[in-house]
């Protein structure tokens, strides 16, 4: 039973790590030996494709994925956290329907909306800005952080925020200093998978943008493919590139990946 497990595992490893993995060579292969298997792995490896990403303007697009990803995330969190410290501790009624409902609004396909929310981008200007990726962004994954910090701030004890009140805070500082450090885990957990979001979303930024003003990584990655050839060592060695800092920001904060995922599995 034991090496069923182990192998089930290792399937699933390299399910997932296949495709990162073949990347990987695909960076390091040169032009010749791109359309050719064998071989699999190069005899002589280049990193001319990482210097061909590095000379390119790919350094501008991931500015911008940086700053709409990290505002995107501020913007999420703290608009979901206080909305979830009002469903979770506030006397408020329907609190059910409007968790369903915000919810449901996340549920409509992008290809849906894309079309209106170009027409209202181009009306207010907004269109080729990093302002109405923030925005829009922001709006999509706003659900997500709810329903995530909703859950966590219900596993904090009642009667610390009835502390703190009869302490004579009020409800915003009994929020922010009583309520919200214990729910760091869950923060942290919302922040990442917003920011994971914000930073692969295609859609929208190639719907929105037209420039490499307010161009992002993946937009920008779709495009490299020319008239006649697609330059696929590039590319991938581009990819990986793009990919990193999200894997980095994932092994930083594993500690509190792992404590808020298993947060609410065990009752206070």
């Amino acid at each position: 039973m034991k090496i069923l497990s182990w192998f089930t595992l290792a399937l699933v490893t390299v399910f997932c790590l296949g495709p990162v993995a073949w990347q990987g060579v695909t960076s390091i292969k040169p032009d010749a030996d791109l359309v050719r298997l064998p071989p699999l792995f190069p005899d002589v490896p280049t990193w001319q494709h990482y210097a061909n990403v590095a000379q390119s303007a790919l350094s501008h697009d991931v500015m911008n994925s940086v700053v709409v990803a990290v505002a995107t995330t501020a913007l999420a969190v703290s608009i979901g956290a206080l909305c979830a410290f009002g469903l979770v501790r506030l006397p408020l009624r329907g609190k059910g329907v409007l968790l369903t409902l915000m919810l449901a609004l996340s549920m409509f396909p992008p290809i849906a909306v894309v079309s209106p929310l170009y027409l209202l981008a181009r009306t207010m200007g907004l269109r080729d800005t990093l302002t109405v990726l923030v925005l829009v962004h922001t709006t999509y994954a706003l659900p997500l952080a709810v329903w995530i910090l909703t859950n966590f701030l219900k596993h904090v004890p009642v009667e610390l925020y009835w502390a703190a009140r009869v302490d004579g805070c009020t409800p915003l500082r009994a929020f922010w200093s009583v309520l919200l450090p214990p729910a760091r885990p869950g923060v942290a957990v919302a922040a990442l998978l917003v920011f994971i979001f914000s930073w692969n979303e295609f859609l929208f930024a190639l719907t929105l943008t037209a420039t490499d003003r307010a161009r992002t990584a993946p937009v920008a990655i779709a495009l490299f493919p020319g008239l006649h050839e697609v330059p696929w060592g590039d590319m991938a060695a581009a990819t990986l590139t793009v990919t990193a800092p999200v894997v980095l920001l994932t092994v930083i904060f594993q500690r509190y990946i792992v404590a808020g995922l298993t947060a609410g599995s065990v009752k206070g």
